[in-house]
């Protein structure tokens, strides 16, 4: 390798990385590339950290033997258990923790090896181990993602050559730029996912920030709360509140997701979503969907909780179809991505109903005769009833009882 090879793949790092390429990308032709120009590489591993509520970061492998394994490694928290100890006893946190930047570690057969992991490479056929770490300054940081770690490995009888080690040395630090890059754009396709929701958190991400563009959708409306939740936040021990409102988030926010609608709020016990469709009967048929798998997850999680001797609840529902603006509602500085308009305030009012007609779901007359023929068959009336705020009287529903 000479330094127009190291140019050349060094402008293609770049390249690839403005051009958005993914981790997986950078990694196989980055690799694939060295090996081209003599590098004798036979694996590599790059990891960074991440910002997302259940992974803490993801590592990118590649070698050159053929073995098939998983490009990405999305791993959990490293500070309990067996991933503690593994973390603790690797070449990375030794680096980090004697403030030095590289490590290379010699596999032959005589030489002493100072990491368990290292053990399994020599009897695999690997000669050579180098461990390098590309830190990040401090306003270069989000949540633990302070640096890129990467490690490469060769087969070569007497290990890497000089050269090679001055070549990686060159290079992986625009290769961990791009990765860092490309790790950037994920997190925010995490961030605005997981706290907007995947469709709004999309049209934020394609641009739609301007406060009061929005758009007149028409779309059904869920909106769901507990039941008893203020006596049960009054009487419970304060560290059951957030595992409780956790539990049943959880079961109301898969059942819509699987069902194909989008939650857009998160109000304490309260859930507000939505489902769109060109189809008004398949967005009725998709909510109602939902609401079934609601039960019966509610059911699975009641039992346990109950065997837990863990307070239990009910989901009070209140569904609805109508006109309303998606969009973004709010200051210059802060913004949310919303949906607004009279028929929201009416799905609450909805919902509400559920105690005053002892059931667990309510349904708007809209919904009912917006939803598919063989759904309005299962549907119920409950009465005709004037809601706090809402302008007309209306007759709700609510799934036959017989039903349940």
């Amino acid at each position: 390798m000479n330094d127009i090879d190291i140019e050349q793949i060094a402008s293609w790092v770049v390249h690839r990385g403005l051009a958005g390429a993914s981790e997986t990308d950078l990694m196989d032709g980055f690799c694939a590339r060295c090996s081209q120009v003599g590098l004798e590489l036979a694996r590599g591993i790059t990891i960074i950290d991440t910002l997302h509520p259940i992974y803490e970061g993801r590592a990118f492998r590649w070698r050159d033997d053929g073995v098939e394994e998983s490009a990405v490694v999305e791993y959990g928290p490293t500070n309990v258990g067996e991933a503690a100890e593994n973390w603790q006893n690797s070449a990375f946190y030794h680096i980090l923790q004697t403030g030095t930047d590289e490590l290379r570690c010699r596999l032959g057969p005589a030489d002493p090896v100072s990491f368990s992991q290292l053990q399994s490479l020599r009897e695999q056929g690997q000669t050579d181990y180098l461990a390098m770490v590309q830190r990040f300054a401090d306003k270069g940081t989000i949540g633990e993602m302070d640096c890129v770690y990467s490690s490469w490995m060769t087969a070569r009888p007497g290990g890497f050559r000089e050269s090679t080690l001055a070549a990686l040395r060159r290079l992986v630090p625009s290769l961990a730029l791009a990765i860092k890059c490309a790790s950037l754009a994920r997190i925010a396709g995490t961030l605005v996912e997981v706290y907007l929701g995947q469709d709004a958190g999309q049209r934020v991400l394609s641009g739609r920030i301007s406060r009061g563009v929005a758009e007149r959708i028409n779309a059904v409306l869920w909106f769901s709360d507990l039941h008893g939740y203020t006596t049960i936040s009054d009487t419970a021990p304060p560290d059951e509140i957030i595992p409780l409102l956790n539990d049943y988030a959880d079961a109301v926010i898969t059942s819509i997701r699987e069902a194909g609608g989008e939650v857009l709020k998160l109000m304490g016990d309260g859930t507000l979503a939505i489902f769109k469709s060109e189809d008004r009967a398949q967005a009725c048929r998709s909510a109602l969907q939902a609401e079934a798998a609601l039960r019966e997850r509610l059911r699975v999680l009641n039992a346990r909780r109950t065997d837990e001797s863990r307070p239990v609840t009910a989901v009070y529902l209140g569904l609805h179809i109508g006109d309303v603006f998606y969009g973004n509602i709010g200051s210059r500085e802060r913004l949310d991505f919303t949906v607004v308009g009279p028929a929201v305030n009416e799905v609450s009012r909805i919902a509400s109903m559920c105690s005053s007609v002892d059931r667990h779901i309510v349904l708007s007359s809209d919904f009912v005769a917006a939803a598919p023929e063989a759904e309005r068959a299962h549907l119920v009336s409950v009465g005709r009833y004037a809601l706090r705020g809402v302008g007309r009287a209306q007759e709700l529903f609510t799934i036959d009882p017989a039903l349940l």
